[in-house]
């Protein structure tokens, strides 16, 4: 929602008459390492909670290309179970796909009890990028942003715990990002010629975005803004929020312990290497071992 010039939100900082929000000094690599780890230790207990209550969570994660979801996204996955946690992230629809109700291919994606299920991009790609590239219909456009509030109605109504978050960058900062992706071999597949587009198209996805707001910002499924200009304090913010809208509790484990080695019989013999074919040792080959070999 909007603020006023000079009003504070809720992390204390003033917010500018433009809607942005000072530069803030930047947390040490220890500072953040170490919430960041207490966090994701907070993550596999709402696991454990969701998985033992049978609740159904669904996260969704919008915003500008370039506002850092999927790395708030890898850092909240990398200790869950993949069998507990999911990550959807849905590729271009079909031509069967075009052809059926719009969510019903995101509905397919929605968690079963003791599940959650992490949408990098969701139904809200109608509102976004179908709206400004010209994929979809003024009609179907118009049709979505009716439909929306009632969809996620019923899907709250039905159980699931649904929580919105839009990651909003900076013009420039992600100007920035784009351009550092551009020669890193690692990261060039992330830029496609839709991401470059939105360079030209900044003020009609803002306008799209106003329009979303309006319409799906609802009391019952609001939309949750983390600025993403700083990426590290866009993962602890948004984590951090995230847990602190779920009403988990820690459950009990059973006590796990190694049992004590059984005494060897002595009768097996481990088969001759030579009678297996073993991968090659690249780290030893990388130190200079003349025997490794690749």
């Amino acid at each position: 929602m909007a603020k006023h010039a000079g009003t504070k939100n809720k992390a204390g900082s003033t917010a500018s008459g433009d809607g942005r929000t000072p530069k803030r000094a930047k947390l040490p690599k220890a500072a953040y390492e170490a919430e960041l780890f207490r966090l994701q230790t907070e993550m596999v207990t709402l696991q454990e909670w969701v998985r033992d209550t049978h609740q159904r969570v669904v996260v969704i994660f919008e915003g500008r290309d370039a506002a850092g979801k999927g790395g708030t996204i890898k850092r909240i996955t990398e200790y869950l179970s993949p069998r507990v946690a999911r990550v959807a992230a849905l590729p271009a629809p079909n031509d069967r796909e075009r052809g059926q109700w719009y969510y019903q291919r995101y509905i397919a994606h929605l968690p079963a009890p003791g599940e959650i299920v992490l949408f990098d991009r969701s139904w809200y790609n109608r509102a976004g990028v179908e709206r400004v590239m010209g994929f979809c219909t003024p009609q179907e456009h118009s049709l979505f942003l009716r439909q929306t509030p009632i969809f996620e109605q019923m899907l709250i109504e039905d159980g699931i715990t649904l929580r919105k978050y839009w990651f909003s960058v900076s013009e420039e900062e992600q100007l920035r990002r784009f351009r550092s992706r551009l020669n890193d071999p690692v990261r060039q597949w992330k830029l496609s010629p839709m991401d470059l587009e939105s360079v030209y198209r900044w003020e009609d996805y803002s306008r799209a975005k106003d329009e979303m707001m309006v319409h799906t910002d609802t009391p019952l499924s609001p939309w949750f803004v983390v600025e993403s200009d700083v990426k590290k304090h866009a993962r602890l913010n948004m984590m951090s929020h995230l847990l602190s809208t779920i009403d988990y509790a820690e459950v009990p484990r059973p006590a796990v312990k190694l049992p004590k080695r059984p005494i060897e019989s002595g009768n097996y013999r481990r088969p001759s290497r030579s009678l297996s074919t073993y991968v090659p040792d690249h780290a030893a080959a990388l130190l200079g071992d003349p025997e490794a070999g690749f």
